[in-house]
Protein backbone atom coordinates (compact mmCIF):
# COMPACT_ATOMS: atom_id res chain seq x y z
CA UNK A 1 0.00 0.00 0.00
CA UNK A 2 1.13 3.49 -1.18
CA UNK A 3 0.92 6.82 1.01
CA UNK A 4 2.03 8.95 -1.65
CA UNK A 5 2.11 8.62 -5.27
CA UNK A 6 5.88 8.64 -6.74
CA UNK A 7 7.20 7.97 -9.85
CA UNK A 8 7.75 4.03 -9.67
CA UNK A 9 4.07 4.05 -8.95
CA UNK A 10 3.49 6.11 -12.07
CA UNK A 11 5.20 3.65 -14.22
CA UNK A 12 3.39 0.57 -12.32
CA UNK A 13 -0.51 2.23 -12.99
CA UNK A 14 0.73 2.94 -16.65
CA UNK A 15 1.70 -1.12 -16.88
CA UNK A 16 -1.33 -2.15 -15.37
CA UNK A 17 -3.66 0.03 -17.20
CA UNK A 18 -2.10 -1.01 -20.59
CA UNK A 19 -2.62 -4.45 -19.20
CA UNK A 20 -6.10 -3.74 -18.53
CA UNK A 21 -6.79 -1.96 -21.72
CA UNK A 22 -5.60 -5.31 -23.44
CA UNK A 23 -7.59 -7.75 -21.26
CA UNK A 24 -10.85 -5.35 -22.22
CA UNK A 25 -9.55 -4.82 -25.28
CA UNK A 26 -11.96 -6.54 -27.52
CA UNK A 27 -15.34 -5.45 -24.93
CA UNK A 28 -14.16 -1.73 -25.40
CA UNK A 29 -14.52 -2.61 -29.35
CA UNK A 30 -17.72 -4.17 -29.12
CA UNK A 31 -19.15 -1.27 -26.90
CA UNK A 32 -18.93 0.99 -30.40
CA UNK A 33 -22.25 -0.51 -31.57
CA UNK A 34 -22.60 0.42 -35.58
CA UNK A 35 -24.01 -1.83 -37.90
CA UNK A 36 -20.74 -1.13 -39.63
CA UNK A 37 -17.34 -2.92 -38.98
CA UNK A 38 -16.29 0.76 -36.95
CA UNK A 39 -15.36 -0.54 -33.51
CA UNK A 40 -11.93 0.52 -32.52
CA UNK A 41 -12.30 2.50 -29.23
CA UNK A 42 -10.68 -0.43 -27.43
CA UNK A 43 -7.74 -0.43 -29.84
CA UNK A 44 -7.31 2.83 -29.71
CA UNK A 45 -6.70 3.05 -25.98
CA UNK A 46 -4.68 0.25 -26.42
CA UNK A 47 -2.58 1.70 -29.01
CA UNK A 48 -2.28 5.28 -27.15
CA UNK A 49 -1.20 4.04 -23.66
CA UNK A 50 1.59 1.48 -25.03
CA UNK A 51 3.32 4.65 -26.55
CA UNK A 52 2.96 6.29 -23.19
CA UNK A 53 4.45 3.22 -21.65
CA UNK A 54 7.22 3.01 -24.27
CA UNK A 55 7.71 6.87 -23.18
CA UNK A 56 8.11 6.43 -19.38
CA UNK A 57 10.42 3.14 -20.34
CA UNK A 58 13.21 5.55 -22.27
CA UNK A 59 13.52 8.48 -19.55
CA UNK A 60 11.70 7.31 -16.77
CA UNK A 61 14.84 8.20 -13.91
CA UNK A 62 15.89 11.04 -16.11
CA UNK A 63 14.13 14.56 -13.92
CA UNK A 64 12.98 17.11 -16.44
CA UNK A 65 13.46 20.64 -16.82
CA UNK A 66 12.55 23.45 -14.91
CA UNK A 67 10.56 22.07 -11.48
CA UNK A 68 9.46 19.12 -12.20
CA UNK A 69 9.30 15.99 -9.07
CA UNK A 70 10.66 12.66 -10.00
CA UNK A 71 6.95 11.56 -10.32
CA UNK A 72 5.61 15.11 -12.31
CA UNK A 73 8.23 14.40 -15.05
CA UNK A 74 7.55 10.39 -15.22
CA UNK A 75 3.59 11.68 -15.91
CA UNK A 76 4.95 14.34 -18.21
CA UNK A 77 6.23 11.60 -20.14
CA UNK A 78 3.58 9.71 -19.93
CA UNK A 79 1.20 12.49 -20.96
CA UNK A 80 3.58 12.89 -24.02
CA UNK A 81 4.00 9.86 -25.23
CA UNK A 82 -0.12 9.37 -25.06
CA UNK A 83 -0.22 12.24 -27.41
CA UNK A 84 1.92 11.16 -29.57
CA UNK A 85 0.62 7.78 -29.78
CA UNK A 86 -3.01 8.72 -29.60
CA UNK A 87 -5.19 7.62 -31.80
CA UNK A 88 -8.81 8.47 -32.63
CA UNK A 89 -10.87 10.78 -30.29
CA UNK A 90 -10.98 8.71 -27.07
CA UNK A 91 -7.06 8.36 -27.60
CA UNK A 92 -6.68 12.08 -27.64
CA UNK A 93 -9.34 12.71 -24.74
CA UNK A 94 -7.10 10.38 -23.06
CA UNK A 95 -3.96 12.20 -23.50
CA UNK A 96 -5.25 15.79 -22.71
CA UNK A 97 -6.42 13.73 -19.33
CA UNK A 98 -3.08 12.81 -19.03
CA UNK A 99 -1.88 15.89 -19.41
CA UNK A 100 -4.02 17.98 -16.97
CA UNK A 101 -2.70 15.32 -14.17
CA UNK A 102 0.68 16.17 -14.84
CA UNK A 103 0.21 19.67 -15.30
CA UNK A 104 -1.27 19.22 -11.83
CA UNK A 105 1.21 17.64 -10.03
CA UNK A 106 4.61 17.89 -11.61
CA UNK A 107 5.88 20.62 -9.23
CA UNK A 108 3.60 18.68 -6.15
CA UNK A 109 6.45 17.63 -3.50
CA UNK A 110 3.93 14.79 -2.13
CA UNK A 111 1.17 13.26 -3.77
CA UNK A 112 -1.61 12.58 -1.50
CA UNK A 113 -5.97 12.56 -1.78
CA UNK A 114 -6.00 16.28 -1.57
CA UNK A 115 -3.68 16.94 -4.76
CA UNK A 116 -5.08 13.99 -6.27
CA UNK A 117 -8.40 15.45 -6.38
CA UNK A 118 -7.28 18.54 -7.32
CA UNK A 119 -5.17 16.95 -10.18
CA UNK A 120 -8.63 15.01 -11.52
CA UNK A 121 -10.34 18.57 -11.64
CA UNK A 122 -7.63 19.67 -13.83
CA UNK A 123 -7.50 16.34 -15.82
CA UNK A 124 -11.25 17.04 -16.30
CA UNK A 125 -10.74 20.58 -17.22
CA UNK A 126 -8.10 19.81 -19.97
CA UNK A 127 -10.65 17.13 -21.34
CA UNK A 128 -13.37 19.51 -21.02
CA UNK A 129 -12.03 22.52 -22.86
CA UNK A 130 -11.61 21.45 -26.09
CA UNK A 131 -15.03 20.89 -26.57
CA UNK A 132 -17.15 24.09 -26.59
CA UNK A 133 -20.38 22.07 -26.12
CA UNK A 134 -19.22 18.44 -24.24
CA UNK A 135 -21.78 15.94 -24.91
CA UNK A 136 -22.49 14.15 -21.62
CA UNK A 137 -22.97 10.20 -21.34
CA UNK A 138 -19.21 9.98 -22.55
CA UNK A 139 -15.65 10.20 -21.11
CA UNK A 140 -16.05 13.65 -20.15
CA UNK A 141 -18.90 12.57 -18.10
CA UNK A 142 -16.76 9.45 -16.51
CA UNK A 143 -13.86 11.86 -15.35
CA UNK A 144 -15.46 14.41 -14.25
CA UNK A 145 -17.82 12.15 -11.87
CA UNK A 146 -14.62 11.22 -10.58
CA UNK A 147 -12.93 14.24 -10.08
CA UNK A 148 -16.51 15.22 -7.91
CA UNK A 149 -16.12 11.80 -5.53
CA UNK A 150 -12.49 12.85 -5.00
CA UNK A 151 -12.57 15.93 -4.23
CA UNK A 152 -15.96 16.14 -1.76
CA UNK A 153 -13.76 12.83 0.04
CA UNK A 154 -11.95 15.90 1.72
CA UNK A 155 -9.13 13.60 3.07
CA UNK A 156 -5.07 13.10 2.52
CA UNK A 157 -5.68 9.61 2.36
CA UNK A 158 -4.26 8.58 -1.23
CA UNK A 159 -5.86 5.33 -0.62
CA UNK A 160 -9.71 6.53 -0.16
CA UNK A 161 -9.85 8.83 -2.56
CA UNK A 162 -8.39 6.73 -5.55
CA UNK A 163 -11.51 4.43 -4.55
CA UNK A 164 -13.67 6.91 -4.33
CA UNK A 165 -12.44 8.18 -7.76
CA UNK A 166 -12.81 5.28 -8.85
CA UNK A 167 -16.32 4.12 -7.41
CA UNK A 168 -17.69 7.20 -9.14
CA UNK A 169 -16.49 6.83 -12.30
CA UNK A 170 -17.62 3.05 -12.78
CA UNK A 171 -21.60 4.74 -11.34
CA UNK A 172 -21.21 7.53 -13.54
CA UNK A 173 -20.21 5.22 -16.58
CA UNK A 174 -23.17 3.29 -15.47
CA UNK A 175 -25.43 6.27 -16.12
CA UNK A 176 -24.17 7.35 -19.63
CA UNK A 177 -27.19 5.52 -21.52
CA UNK A 178 -29.05 7.74 -19.39
CA UNK A 179 -27.79 10.64 -20.44
CA UNK A 180 -26.58 9.60 -24.09
CA UNK A 181 -30.31 8.24 -26.35
CA UNK A 182 -28.31 6.55 -28.90
CA UNK A 183 -26.20 4.69 -25.82
CA UNK A 184 -29.73 3.45 -24.52
CA UNK A 185 -30.90 2.78 -28.06
CA UNK A 186 -27.93 0.24 -28.56
CA UNK A 187 -28.20 -0.96 -24.87
CA UNK A 188 -24.95 0.24 -23.96
CA UNK A 189 -22.12 2.04 -22.32
CA UNK A 190 -19.66 4.58 -22.95
CA UNK A 191 -16.51 2.88 -24.91
CA UNK A 192 -14.25 5.75 -24.08
CA UNK A 193 -15.55 6.19 -20.64
CA UNK A 194 -15.65 2.05 -20.07
CA UNK A 195 -11.60 2.66 -20.88
CA UNK A 196 -10.98 5.28 -18.71
CA UNK A 197 -13.12 3.45 -15.05
CA UNK A 198 -9.81 0.57 -16.24
CA UNK A 199 -7.49 2.83 -16.11
CA UNK A 200 -8.94 4.19 -12.81
CA UNK A 201 -9.35 0.56 -11.11
CA UNK A 202 -5.62 -0.33 -11.98
CA UNK A 203 -4.70 3.50 -10.20
CA UNK A 204 -6.55 1.51 -7.10
CA UNK A 205 -5.05 -1.21 -7.75
CA UNK A 206 -1.39 0.09 -7.47
CA UNK A 207 -1.83 2.57 -4.47
CA UNK A 208 -4.03 0.05 -2.37
CA UNK A 209 -2.74 -3.93 -3.38
CA UNK A 210 -6.06 -4.45 -3.99
CA UNK A 211 -8.10 -4.88 -6.98
CA UNK A 212 -11.97 -3.72 -7.60
CA UNK A 213 -13.89 -6.50 -8.01
CA UNK A 214 -16.52 -4.93 -10.93
CA UNK A 215 -18.32 -6.90 -13.40
CA UNK A 216 -17.39 -6.10 -16.64
CA UNK A 217 -20.75 -4.19 -18.57
CA UNK A 218 -21.86 -6.67 -20.97
CA UNK A 219 -22.54 -4.99 -24.71
CA UNK A 220 -25.74 -5.97 -25.80
CA UNK A 221 -25.40 -5.25 -29.65
CA UNK A 222 -28.84 -5.83 -30.38
CA UNK A 223 -30.24 -2.38 -31.32
CA UNK A 224 -27.29 -0.27 -32.60
CA UNK A 225 -28.04 3.40 -32.70
CA UNK A 226 -30.13 4.65 -35.30
CA UNK A 227 -28.13 7.33 -36.23
CA UNK A 228 -25.21 9.10 -34.70
CA UNK A 229 -24.62 12.37 -33.72
CA UNK A 230 -23.83 14.78 -36.36
CA UNK A 231 -20.67 15.86 -35.97
CA UNK A 232 -20.68 18.22 -38.65
CA UNK A 233 -23.18 20.22 -36.66
CA UNK A 234 -26.88 21.78 -37.77
CA UNK A 235 -27.48 21.88 -41.58
CA UNK A 236 -28.44 25.44 -40.92
CA UNK A 237 -24.90 26.16 -40.87
CA UNK A 238 -23.77 26.36 -44.47
CA UNK A 239 -19.30 27.12 -43.59
CA UNK A 240 -16.92 25.63 -41.50
CA UNK A 241 -14.13 28.34 -40.35
CA UNK A 242 -10.80 26.80 -39.16
CA UNK A 243 -7.99 29.12 -37.85
CA UNK A 244 -4.88 29.62 -35.92
CA UNK A 245 -4.65 31.81 -33.44
CA UNK A 246 -1.99 34.12 -31.32
CA UNK A 247 -3.70 35.04 -28.17
CA UNK A 248 -3.89 35.63 -24.45
CA UNK A 249 -6.88 33.31 -22.60
CA UNK A 250 -9.10 36.44 -21.49
CA UNK A 251 -9.28 37.59 -25.81
CA UNK A 252 -9.85 33.85 -26.30
CA UNK A 253 -12.65 33.80 -23.70
CA UNK A 254 -14.77 36.85 -25.06
CA UNK A 255 -13.95 35.35 -28.31
CA UNK A 256 -15.20 31.97 -27.59
CA UNK A 257 -18.67 33.59 -26.45
CA UNK A 258 -18.58 35.86 -29.54
CA UNK A 259 -18.72 32.45 -31.90
CA UNK A 260 -21.00 30.33 -30.31
CA UNK A 261 -23.19 33.29 -30.72
CA UNK A 262 -22.47 32.87 -34.84
CA UNK A 263 -22.85 29.07 -34.87
CA UNK A 264 -22.29 25.84 -33.50
CA UNK A 265 -19.33 23.27 -33.47
CA UNK A 266 -17.41 25.16 -31.74
CA UNK A 267 -14.04 23.87 -30.61
CA UNK A 268 -11.44 25.95 -28.96
CA UNK A 269 -7.82 24.19 -28.50
CA UNK A 270 -4.70 25.75 -26.85
CA UNK A 271 -1.33 23.84 -27.22
CA UNK A 272 -0.71 24.19 -23.00
CA UNK A 273 2.26 27.26 -23.32
CA UNK A 274 2.38 28.78 -19.43
CA UNK A 275 3.20 32.39 -21.51
CA UNK A 276 0.19 33.72 -22.17
CA UNK A 277 1.75 35.78 -25.08
CA UNK A 278 3.09 32.98 -26.90
CA UNK A 279 -0.51 30.36 -26.52
CA UNK A 280 -1.36 29.14 -29.61
CA UNK A 281 -5.02 28.15 -29.77
CA UNK A 282 -6.58 26.32 -32.87
CA UNK A 283 -10.46 27.40 -33.57
CA UNK A 284 -13.17 25.80 -35.66
CA UNK A 285 -16.63 26.73 -35.82
CA UNK A 286 -19.50 26.79 -38.23
CA UNK A 287 -21.37 29.74 -39.44
CA UNK A 288 -23.05 31.20 -41.82
CA UNK A 289 -21.60 34.68 -41.62
CA UNK A 290 -17.62 33.74 -42.36
CA UNK A 291 -16.80 37.10 -42.23
CA UNK A 292 -17.89 37.56 -38.62
CA UNK A 293 -16.18 34.47 -37.63
CA UNK A 294 -12.63 36.04 -38.54
CA UNK A 295 -12.82 39.25 -37.39
CA UNK A 296 -14.28 37.78 -33.70
CA UNK A 297 -10.54 35.93 -34.22
CA UNK A 298 -8.59 39.65 -35.42
CA UNK A 299 -10.57 41.14 -32.27
CA UNK A 300 -9.02 38.63 -30.06
CA UNK A 301 -5.19 38.23 -31.76
CA UNK A 302 -3.38 37.35 -34.42
CA UNK A 303 -5.36 34.38 -36.53
CA UNK A 304 -3.18 32.78 -39.61
CA UNK A 305 -3.65 29.64 -41.36
CA UNK A 306 -7.04 30.63 -41.99
CA UNK A 307 -9.26 27.66 -43.73
CA UNK A 308 -13.18 27.74 -45.13
CA UNK A 309 -15.14 25.14 -46.16
CA UNK A 310 -18.38 25.11 -47.80
CA UNK A 311 -18.12 28.82 -49.28
CA UNK A 312 -20.87 28.10 -51.76
CA UNK A 313 -22.12 31.82 -52.90
CA UNK A 314 -20.43 34.51 -50.28
CA UNK A 315 -17.02 36.58 -51.50
CA UNK A 316 -13.56 34.93 -49.19
CA UNK A 317 -12.73 36.89 -46.47
CA UNK A 318 -8.80 37.78 -47.22
CA UNK A 319 -6.62 36.07 -44.11
CA UNK A 320 -3.89 38.45 -43.37
CA UNK A 321 -1.07 38.50 -44.44
CA UNK A 322 1.99 36.57 -42.61
CA UNK A 323 5.48 36.46 -43.30
CA UNK A 324 6.71 33.25 -45.09
CA UNK A 325 8.51 31.12 -42.34
CA UNK A 326 12.41 30.26 -42.42
CA UNK A 327 12.37 27.51 -43.97
CA UNK A 328 10.47 26.40 -47.34
CA UNK A 329 8.29 24.47 -49.88
CA UNK A 330 5.56 22.77 -49.43
CA UNK A 331 3.86 19.07 -48.67
CA UNK A 332 0.92 17.29 -48.42
CA UNK A 333 0.69 14.41 -45.80
CA UNK A 334 -2.75 11.96 -46.73
CA UNK A 335 -4.06 9.33 -44.51
CA UNK A 336 -4.78 6.03 -46.70
CA UNK A 337 -5.87 2.84 -46.19
CA UNK A 338 -5.64 0.51 -49.21
CA UNK A 339 -3.00 -0.31 -51.64
CA UNK A 340 -4.80 1.42 -54.96
CA UNK A 341 -5.72 4.32 -52.66
CA UNK A 342 -2.05 4.82 -51.43
CA UNK A 343 -0.69 4.92 -55.01
CA UNK A 344 -3.45 7.58 -56.24
CA UNK A 345 -2.16 9.62 -53.61
CA UNK A 346 1.52 8.96 -54.31
CA UNK A 347 0.81 10.25 -57.55
CA UNK A 348 -0.58 13.25 -56.68
CA UNK A 349 2.73 13.84 -54.93
CA UNK A 350 1.16 13.33 -51.59
CA UNK A 351 3.22 11.64 -48.42
CA UNK A 352 1.08 8.66 -47.61
CA UNK A 353 0.81 7.49 -44.19
CA UNK A 354 -1.42 3.83 -43.85
CA UNK A 355 -4.93 4.20 -41.89
CA UNK A 356 -5.71 5.24 -38.65
CA UNK A 357 -2.14 6.57 -37.89
CA UNK A 358 -1.55 7.68 -34.25
CA UNK A 359 -0.70 11.71 -33.44
CA UNK A 360 3.51 11.08 -33.61
CA UNK A 361 3.02 9.24 -37.27
CA UNK A 362 1.26 12.15 -38.17
CA UNK A 363 3.78 14.58 -36.79
CA UNK A 364 6.84 12.62 -38.40
CA UNK A 365 5.22 11.94 -41.41
CA UNK A 366 4.83 16.01 -41.65
CA UNK A 367 8.63 16.71 -40.32
CA UNK A 368 9.81 13.61 -42.90
CA UNK A 369 8.67 16.07 -46.05
CA UNK A 370 10.95 18.59 -44.86
CA UNK A 371 8.46 21.06 -46.26
CA UNK A 372 7.72 24.26 -43.92
CA UNK A 373 4.04 24.16 -44.94
CA UNK A 374 2.15 20.84 -45.13
CA UNK A 375 -1.45 20.35 -45.39
CA UNK A 376 -2.89 17.40 -43.89
CA UNK A 377 -5.92 15.38 -45.11
CA UNK A 378 -7.17 12.86 -42.54
CA UNK A 379 -10.05 11.40 -44.74
CA UNK A 380 -11.85 10.02 -41.65
CA UNK A 381 -13.61 11.25 -38.51
CA UNK A 382 -11.94 9.34 -36.56
CA UNK A 383 -8.22 10.70 -37.35
CA UNK A 384 -9.45 14.43 -37.38
CA UNK A 385 -8.28 14.44 -33.89
CA UNK A 386 -4.62 13.15 -34.09
CA UNK A 387 -4.27 15.33 -37.36
CA UNK A 388 -5.05 18.39 -35.28
CA UNK A 389 -2.60 17.21 -32.69
CA UNK A 390 0.01 16.58 -34.48
CA UNK A 391 -0.93 19.87 -36.18
CA UNK A 392 -0.46 21.55 -32.96
CA UNK A 393 2.93 19.46 -32.25
CA UNK A 394 4.54 20.71 -35.76
CA UNK A 395 3.56 24.86 -34.82
CA UNK A 396 5.42 24.56 -31.90
CA UNK A 397 8.67 23.10 -34.24
CA UNK A 398 8.13 25.53 -36.85
CA UNK A 399 6.14 23.82 -39.04
CA UNK A 400 3.09 25.70 -40.50
CA UNK A 401 0.63 22.86 -40.96
CA UNK A 402 -3.44 23.37 -41.50
CA UNK A 403 -5.63 20.08 -41.42
CA UNK A 404 -7.94 20.25 -44.05
CA UNK A 405 -11.13 17.92 -42.62
CA UNK A 406 -11.88 15.03 -45.10
CA UNK A 407 -13.91 12.81 -44.38
CA UNK A 408 -13.50 9.98 -47.28
CA UNK A 409 -10.49 9.82 -49.94
CA UNK A 410 -12.54 10.97 -52.34
CA UNK A 411 -12.52 14.15 -51.29
CA UNK A 412 -8.77 14.16 -50.09
CA UNK A 413 -8.56 13.39 -54.19
CA UNK A 414 -10.83 16.52 -55.02
CA UNK A 415 -8.90 18.45 -53.23
CA UNK A 416 -5.41 17.27 -54.14
CA UNK A 417 -6.78 18.05 -57.34
CA UNK A 418 -6.91 21.98 -57.24
CA UNK A 419 -3.53 22.56 -55.65
CA UNK A 420 -1.13 25.09 -57.05
CA UNK A 421 1.82 25.86 -55.28
CA UNK A 422 1.54 29.29 -57.19
CA UNK A 423 -1.04 30.37 -54.62
CA UNK A 424 -0.54 31.48 -51.64
CA UNK A 425 -0.32 28.60 -49.05
CA UNK A 426 -3.45 29.93 -46.84
CA UNK A 427 -5.72 30.83 -50.68
CA UNK A 428 -4.09 27.15 -51.53
CA UNK A 429 -5.49 25.72 -48.20
CA UNK A 430 -8.81 27.46 -48.61
CA UNK A 431 -9.25 26.05 -51.99
CA UNK A 432 -8.71 22.57 -51.17
CA UNK A 433 -11.30 22.84 -48.91
CA UNK A 434 -13.37 23.92 -50.91
CA UNK A 435 -13.36 21.41 -52.89
CA UNK A 436 -13.36 18.82 -50.57
CA UNK A 437 -16.55 20.49 -48.96
CA UNK A 438 -18.21 20.71 -52.49
CA UNK A 439 -17.52 16.86 -52.86
CA UNK A 440 -20.32 14.60 -51.42
CA UNK A 441 -19.24 11.41 -50.30
CA UNK A 442 -20.57 8.07 -49.90
CA UNK A 443 -19.68 4.39 -48.64
CA UNK A 444 -21.25 1.13 -49.35
CA UNK A 445 -20.64 -2.16 -46.51
CA UNK A 446 -22.57 -4.81 -45.64
CA UNK A 447 -24.25 -4.75 -41.76
CA UNK A 448 -22.25 -6.52 -39.15
CA UNK A 449 -25.42 -6.97 -36.81
CA UNK A 450 -28.98 -6.72 -36.75
CA UNK A 451 -29.82 -2.48 -36.48
CA UNK A 452 -32.61 0.02 -36.31
CA UNK A 453 -31.17 2.67 -39.10
CA UNK A 454 -32.81 6.10 -40.45
CA UNK A 455 -33.72 3.71 -43.57
CA UNK A 456 -35.24 1.39 -41.44
CA UNK A 457 -34.27 -2.44 -39.52
CA UNK A 458 -31.26 -4.10 -40.98
CA UNK A 459 -30.02 -7.53 -40.33
CA UNK A 460 -26.55 -8.91 -40.38
CA UNK A 461 -24.94 -9.48 -44.25
CA UNK A 462 -27.49 -6.81 -45.72
CA UNK A 463 -25.85 -3.80 -48.03
CA UNK A 464 -25.75 -0.39 -46.13
CA UNK A 465 -25.19 2.60 -48.43
CA UNK A 466 -24.19 5.30 -45.93
CA UNK A 467 -24.36 8.92 -47.54
CA UNK A 468 -22.20 11.68 -45.61
CA UNK A 469 -21.90 9.07 -42.55
CA UNK A 470 -25.98 8.47 -42.76
CA UNK A 471 -27.36 4.98 -43.61
CA UNK A 472 -30.03 5.94 -46.91
CA UNK A 473 -30.39 2.64 -48.41
CA UNK A 474 -30.66 -0.93 -47.29
CA UNK A 475 -30.20 -3.82 -49.82
CA UNK A 476 -29.56 -7.25 -50.82
CA UNK A 477 -27.66 -7.25 -53.68
CA UNK A 478 -24.25 -5.63 -53.84
CA UNK A 479 -24.39 -4.19 -57.56
CA UNK A 480 -28.06 -3.08 -57.59
CA UNK A 481 -27.42 -1.19 -53.56
CA UNK A 482 -23.97 0.63 -55.53
CA UNK A 483 -25.95 1.43 -58.67
CA UNK A 484 -28.74 3.13 -56.37
CA UNK A 485 -26.93 5.16 -54.33
CA UNK A 486 -24.79 6.38 -57.09
CA UNK A 487 -28.18 7.47 -59.05
CA UNK A 488 -29.18 8.68 -55.58
CA UNK A 489 -26.31 11.06 -55.52
CA UNK A 490 -26.49 11.93 -58.56
CA UNK A 491 -30.24 12.89 -58.29
CA UNK A 492 -29.14 16.06 -56.61
CA UNK A 493 -26.71 17.22 -59.00
CA UNK A 494 -23.24 16.41 -60.61
CA UNK A 495 -20.77 16.54 -63.13
CA UNK A 496 -17.83 14.33 -62.29
CA UNK A 497 -18.24 10.65 -60.26
CA UNK A 498 -15.57 8.98 -58.35
CA UNK A 499 -15.57 5.24 -57.87
CA UNK A 500 -13.24 3.42 -55.32
CA UNK A 501 -13.83 -0.67 -55.15
CA UNK A 502 -12.37 -1.88 -52.13
CA UNK A 503 -10.36 -5.16 -51.58
CA UNK A 504 -13.88 -7.15 -51.30
CA UNK A 505 -15.43 -6.08 -53.90
CA UNK A 506 -16.36 -8.55 -56.72
CA UNK A 507 -14.36 -8.07 -60.01
CA UNK A 508 -15.89 -5.41 -62.47
CA UNK A 509 -17.87 -3.31 -60.13
CA UNK A 510 -16.68 -0.26 -60.89
CA UNK A 511 -16.90 -1.08 -64.72
CA UNK A 512 -20.38 -2.15 -64.30
CA UNK A 513 -21.11 0.84 -62.50
CA UNK A 514 -19.48 3.46 -65.17
CA UNK A 515 -21.29 2.05 -67.73
CA UNK A 516 -24.61 2.21 -65.68
CA UNK A 517 -23.78 5.42 -65.23
CA UNK A 518 -22.99 5.95 -69.03
CA UNK A 519 -26.51 4.76 -70.08
CA UNK A 520 -28.24 6.89 -66.97
CA UNK A 521 -26.73 9.99 -66.87
CA UNK A 522 -24.42 10.40 -69.81
CA UNK A 523 -23.62 13.68 -69.67
CA UNK A 524 -21.58 12.95 -65.92
CA UNK A 525 -18.15 11.81 -66.13
CA UNK A 526 -16.95 9.01 -64.25
CA UNK A 527 -13.61 8.13 -62.77
CA UNK A 528 -13.31 4.06 -61.86
CA UNK A 529 -10.13 3.20 -59.84
CA UNK A 530 -9.16 0.05 -57.88
CA UNK A 531 -8.80 1.29 -53.96
CA UNK A 532 -8.34 -1.80 -52.07
CA UNK A 533 -10.35 -0.41 -48.56
CA UNK A 534 -10.97 -2.68 -46.53
CA UNK A 535 -14.62 -3.49 -45.14
CA UNK A 536 -16.54 -1.18 -47.70
CA UNK A 537 -16.69 -2.42 -51.34
CA UNK A 538 -17.25 0.75 -52.45
CA UNK A 539 -16.45 4.17 -52.06
CA UNK A 540 -18.40 7.04 -54.49
CA UNK A 541 -17.89 11.01 -54.86
CA UNK A 542 -19.63 13.42 -56.65
CA UNK A 543 -18.61 16.56 -57.96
Amino acid sequence: MLDTLDAAAVRRWCASGLAALRRHQGEIDDLNVYPVPDGDTGTNLVLTLTSAQQALAMDLDTIGDGDSTAHGHALRLMARGALLGARGNSGVILSQILRGLADALAAVPVVRGRQLAAALRGATAAAYAAVARPVEGTLLSVVAAAAGAAEAAGSDDLRAVAREAAGAAALALARTPEQLPALARAGVVDAGGRGLCLLLDALVEVVTGESPHRPSPAPRPVRPPATAPREAGSTEYAYEVQFLLDADAGAVTRMRETLAGLGDSLVVVGDGATDAASATWNVHVHVNDVGAAIEAGVVAGRPYRISVTRFADQPEAAPPAVPPPAGGGRAAVVVAAGAGIAELFAGEGATVVPGNPSTGELLDAVRATGAARVVVLPNSPNTQAAASAAAREAHALGVKVSVVPTRSPVQALAALAVRDPARRFTDDVIAMAEAAGACRYAEVCRASREAVTVAGPCRPGDVLALVEGEVHLIGADLADTCAAVVDLMLGGGGELVTLLSGADAPDGLADALAAHVARRWPFVQVNAYRGGQPHYPLLVGVE
